[in-house]
Order: C-alpha cells, then structure tokens, then sequence
C-alpha cells in the first residue's frame, strides 16, 4: 500500500509544503527523539532538540514531520518497531511448544529485548504522558497502541497457547506493569527479593491455565 504524503500547512504562507522521504534520515531523526523523551521527557522534545540529538542542520526535523504531534506518533510507531520480537526471538518462540512455558519463553524475550532497548521503553511512558495532556497525541498514539494489543491478543489466541483472550490481555497489562517497575523503580522491586525473571514465571503460571482446553479457541 502506498504511503500517503505528509504535507506540512505552513503558518507563513499557507502553502502546503511535501515532506522530505529520506527514510533512513528519518529513521535517524526518529531515534533522536526516542532518545530525547527517554532523557529529557515530553517537556523537551522540540525540532530544535531532535535536530541537535540527530547531528542534522538546524531545520531538518521540520522538513520531515509536519508537526510536533506527528512526531509523536511517528516515533510511537518506532518505539513499537525497535521493540518488536527479531527473526532470531520470532523463530525460537515459534518453534516452542504451545504451553505455559512457551509463553514464558516469549515474556523472558520481551524482558531482555527492553533492557537492551530501555531507551525506547522509557519513551514510550513519556508518550502515554504526553497523551493524557494532548488530545490529538491521544488520538494518534492511541491508534497504535490500540493495534498493538489488539494483534497481541489475537496472536496468543488463536496460535494455540493457553488462556483465552482474556488472559492474554491480562498478562499483557500484567507485564506492562512489571517492565515500568524495573525501568522507572527498580528498588521496588528489589524490595520484594524477588528477580524479574523469576516475576514473568510467576505471572505466567497464575494467569495461564496449564493446558489448552478441549476444542479450538473461542471467540472475544
């Protein structure tokens, strides 16, 4: 499918201006404001600073992005790509047995693919943040997010793993808590003596039934 062009409605003129297609500068100037919003949050995204974040000329996110909220989104759709299964994790957990420890398999990958990448976790807090002030930022971020738990629930459901959908939004929320406890305070959770790890086993084991019921998956 075609990408739709981006056009930029100038204050000065008026005019609408196309936006620039250079995707790997793109993909730069994107990281540099998962890395803004990881070190500086909401309040310190600005073109200026992801120009300064990205070593570009002074300008050049503005010839991108038509606007501060859709950077935003954009960079909500990169978050969601750097943290995404690689085809390494993707055929490790395809080739696992479809049980409680297969999902705990997928889970412990997810934990570990975040602490490389807490940069782009922590940005996306901020982006919930941001969200809950802007309601155009909702609105395109909520897209995003709506469709990553949507294809989340519907991958654990229908691929053969224990638990109904249910569960797997549950575990999903479960484990969004879990990873903002380790990224934001970790002491809280060394408090509990309890490692990470052995909290996505545990989550797993009382959220999950430990066998698939007779019949195919029913439906939401």
């Amino acid at each position: 499918m075609a990408r739709a062009r981006i056009v930029d409605r100038g204050e000065s003129t008026g005019t609408a201006r196309p936006m620039r297609t250079n995707h790997e500068r793109r993909r730069r100037l994107l990281d540099a404001a998962i890395a803004v919003l990881a070190d500086q949050g909401a309040r310190g995204l600005t073109f200026r600073s992801v120009d300064a974040g990205a070593d570009v000329p002074a300008g050049t996110t503005s010839n991108y992005f038509a606007d501060r909220p859709t950077l935003l989104e954009q960079a909500t759709a990169r978050v969601i790509d750097r943290l995404a299964p690689s085809a390494t994790d993707l055929a490790e957990i395809t080739a696992a047995p479809r049980d409680r420890a297969g999902v705990a398999l997928a889970m412990h990958r997810l934990l570990e693919r975040v602490d490389r990448d807490r940069p782009a976790y922590l940005a996306l807090l901020e982006l919930r943040l941001e969200a809950t002030r802007d309601d155009r930022v909702r609105a395109l971020i909520g897209t995003h997010l709506r469709a990553n738990l949507g294809q989340v629930a519907a991958d654990h459901q229908h691929g053969g793993f224990p638990g109904d959908r249910g569960a797997a939004i549950a575990l999903y929320l479960a484990v969004s808590g879990l990873l903002t406890e380790v990224l934001t305070l970790p002491e809280v959770l060394a408090d509990t003596g309890e490692a990470p790890g052995t909290l996505v086993d545990d989550l797993v084991a009382r959220l999950l039934p430990d066998a698939l019921p007779d019949g195919p998956p029913t439906e939401a």
